[in-house]
């Protein structure tokens, strides 16, 4: 907490990229906490939410000056009385428009631009694929040209699994093209939950990822959490990072979000798998995008956001200067959401 204490002062004093489109970044005097959030929930599962502005005053306060709004597509029932889906094992959890209506209609009421904010379409049923053409329209009437990102949606998610959620199939998948082919014309990301596996089985669901890209190489897909989850806690980290250099290899269109602190928690922080990963990140360092995973439930308030920005930037701190120019100061997720910024060179002397 020290840590998260200090870099809170930096970005309040400095806010992270502040003046750098007039010169270069000096990470020896700037904060190492991402510009970026790719990957954060304006909306809970279940229960009040943060308001809009509110949320939007932690970005701005926090240095965080481009995120993508997700709303979360899969619900609670409204009477259930749980706002998040781990305390209510084998109540229903849903995907539904609803949350993403809510975002949008705040997005045009507030009209944002610092932090600048793309809406994301989350409600996609990947089980039911035939909805999402249908859904897509609506939300084309609704709120024209408003939504340029998809996700976080779950081709599939162990820890919704006790509420009733089942991994989509490869007759699914087959059955995406129609509104994969929309995103592909449209030029939009769309960021994807699938777990690898569990400690048990450590890759047994990596077909389904692997299914997807091989169906939909044109696609701007993004893995979430790089397959990583509380449910897979003691992968092996050069096999994981072996699977991942082969489908960055084979898929160029593939990114990884390094979003959520199980990451960090898990994995980066284990003595000697940080310069693993920071390693692998150098070799790929225009693969990979920031996010927190923060959900705005009531219960939660600045300093919840402030720490988890820090912990998910902590491997920012170990990358080199081209993937740290490329995921900590925005410049993939710029090139992928196709925003008109470039991010600053890091300045050579601060090395």
């Amino acid at each position: 907490m020290v840590g998260a204490v200090l870099t809170a002062t930096a970005v309040v004093a400095s806010p992270a990229g502040a003046g750098a489109a007039k010169g270069c970044f000096d990470r020896t005097k700037e904060p190492y906490t991402s510009v970026v959030d790719s990957h954060l929930h304006f909306r809970p599962f279940g229960g009040r939410a943060i308001p809009f502005e509110e949320v939007t005053g932690y970005l701005h306060k926090a240095g965080v000056r481009h995120a993508s709004v997700y709303g979360i597509g899969q619900t609670l029932p409204v009477d259930s009385g749980c706002t998040y889906y781990l305390d209510c094992p084998g109540t229903p959890v849903t995907p539904s428009m609803k949350n993403d209506l809510v975002n949008a209609a705040n997005y045009v009421e507030t009209k944002p631009q610092n932090p600048a904010l793309t809406l994301s379409m989350t409600f996609m049923d990947l089980n039911r694929p035939e909805t999402i053409p249908p859904g897509i329209a609506l939300y084309d009437k609704e709120f024209p040209g408003k939504f340029r990102w998809a996700g976080e949606v779950n081709l599939v998610k162990q820890a919704l699994f006790p509420n009733h959620h089942t991994p989509a199939t490869n007759k699914n998948i087959k059955d995406w093209a129609p509104f994969m082919k929309v995103l592909r014309e449209r030029g939009i990301p769309i960021t994807i939950h699938a777990d690898l596996g569990n400690d048990r089985e450590p890759t047994k669901y990596l077909p389904l990822m692997e299914e997807t890209l091989r169906r939909y190489p044109q696609n701007k897909i993004v893995w979430a959490h790089m397959g990583l989850s509380k449910e897979l806690a003691t992968l092996d980290p050069d096999q994981h990072i072996r699977i991942l250099e082969r489908l960055l290899d084979a898929y160029p269109h593939l990114a990884l979000d390094l979003s959520w602190r199980v990451l960090e928690d898990q994995y980066f922080s284990k003595p000697g798998v940080r310069a693993k990963y920071a390693a692998f990140l150098d070799r790929y360092p225009t693969r990979a995008i920031p996010g927190t995973d923060f959900v705005a439930s009531r219960n939660k308030d600045y300093k919840v956001y402030e720490e988890e920005l820090e912990v998910t930037s902590r491997i920012n701190k170990a990358l080199g200067d081209k993937a740290f120019r490329g995921i900590a100061l925005g410049e993939n997720y710029f090139r992928l959401n196709g925003v008109k910024e470039t991010a600053p060179e890091v300045c050579k002397a601060a090395r």
